[in-house]
């Protein structure tokens, strides 16, 4: 009996530490590994992270217009004539088939002097492009880190919830172990052994309908940080959330979030484009030189050998004076494209500020309710380990078994969720705030 007491009572210490299940899996994926292995694996993170690459590619003063351009130009032509010439001084040339050659080439080169700072403007913008694309990959890199975060503290939930199961499998186990001993002697009715199986069966079977949610929760994950061979892991850590964050700390640090941050470079992208445009209407200066060879030889006619070569320089000038008001329009264009990413900076930034309001609501409300559903929790516990103590000795009803594990099962699964919104609440507000670890 004294035996039977301890066993019962370390059974029922067991339910109210809730610790975390293992179940059966051969290798520990630890959150650090799986945001590791998200952040060089995901597809969306290797995008922008090339996209990234292209921006400081392209950040040159060549793809600005400021650097000169230089070609080497060369045309050979070889023609077959048939000549038929009467001079002024009373010569005749014919010829049939006669070969003409002309060879042509040269090297040109032309620099912008002056284009209405259109150079200067599509440098900026360039610096501009190749900091929002670096500023795209660090948003991405903490939206995957929060999407693994969240789904390993789902995964810890869910096991969470596997364990209740196992708990209550076990206390249903045990209770029928009583109603059979019962049953032995003499002492127990049919219907409480039916009953007691029923509720055994019962529990088995969410434990392994839990056990497949599982299963699949750890497959998403797999797939989230982009492993393509499947298999069987072991999830070790706990849902411990920090209590430390405050209101004004994250209105502060929201203003460094790179989504935002992106959104103010867009701003200035439109500004130089529209620069861009404006100094399209401006004149434009060249300087050019050139160093060209020309060689024309004959069988008959006029001439029958010439060739020239030497170098030349010169500026080129173009003043645009009309040409339908395309440049007006589209530089009234750009302004207004200015004017929409300003808008879209305001609109963003007062979704965040909801957001970030709302969030952390929830993430105070969670941790207010977590500590007296902890208690809670302590409580239903010892419920059940009294009234099942109880049912052994005869004082209690089979049904008020049920009704305790029912009881201890509900504030399980509320504990569970209450750590598991007030960490998703937490990662979000890390994640607003730009400073999301793992």
């Amino acid at each position: 009996m004294l035996k039977e007491k301890i066993m019962i009572k370390r059974f029922f210490i067991q339910i109210v530490l809730l610790l975390p299940l293992t179940v059966g899996a051969q290798i520990g994926l630890s959150l650090q590994s799986a945001v590791d292995t998200a952040l060089k694996n995901n597809f969306d993170i290797r995008i922008a992270r090339n996209n990234a690459f292209i921006g400081k590619i392209n950040n040159k003063l060549g793809m600005a217009g400021a650097l000169p351009s230089v070609n080497f130009n060369a045309v050979d032509n070889e023609s077959f004539t048939n000549i038929d010439q009467k001079l002024n001084s009373g010569a005749e040339i014919k010829k049939n088939n006669s070969v003409a050659n002309n060879l042509t080439s040269g090297i040109s080169a032309s620099i912008t002097l002056f284009n209405g700072l259109k150079v200067i403007s599509a440098k900026s913008r360039l610096n501009c492009q190749q900091k929002q694309s670096e500023l795209i990959l660090n948003q991405q890199v903490q939206n995957i880190m929060a999407a693994v975060m969240i789904k390993y503290y789902d995964i810890i939930r869910q096991l969470g919830y596997l364990k209740v199961l196992q708990n209550s499998v076990d206390v249903s186990r045990k209770k029928l172990e009583i109603v059979s001993e019962r049953s032995k002697a003499g002492m127990a009715n049919e219907a409480d052994m039916l009953q007691a199986q029923i509720d055994l069966n019962l529990s088995e079977q969410n434990m392994k309908s839990q056990a497949l949610v599982v299963d699949q929760a750890k497959t998403d994950l797999l797939q989230l940080i982009c492993v393509k061979k499947h298999f069987e892991y072991d999830v070790k850590d706990s849902i411990l959330v920090d209590e430390s964050i405050v209101s004004d700390s994250v209105y502060r640090f929201m203003m460094r979030n790179p989504q935002l941050l992106s959104a103010e470079q867009q701003i200035k992208i439109s500004e130089f484009t529209a620069k861009e445009v404006a100094a399209q209407r401006y004149p434009s200066l060249k300087l050019n030189a050139a160093y060209n060879f020309n060689l024309t030889k004959s069988d008959a006619g006029l001439t029958i050998f010439n060739q020239n070569y030497g170098p030349m320089a010169g500026l080129s000038l173009q003043i645009p004076l009309f040409n339908g008001n395309v440049y007006n329009i589209q530089h009234k264009t750009a302004l207004y494209n200015v004017n929409d990413s300003k808008l879209q900076k305001e609109s963003l930034l007062g979704a965040m500020l909801a957001d970030a309001i709302k969030t952390y609501q929830s993430y105070k409300n969670n941790l207010q309710q977590m500590k007296s559903q902890q208690g809670n929790l302590v409580l239903a516990g010892k419920l059940v380990r009294i009234v099942l103590e109880k049912f052994r000795l005869n004082q209690s009803t089979i049904l008020d078994v049920k009704t305790a594990q029912s009881s201890y099962e509900s504030n399980a699964y509320l504990l569970l969720n209450l750590q598991y919104a007030a960490k998703a609440s937490e990662i979000e507000l890390k994640r607003l705030m730009y400073n999301l670890k793992n």
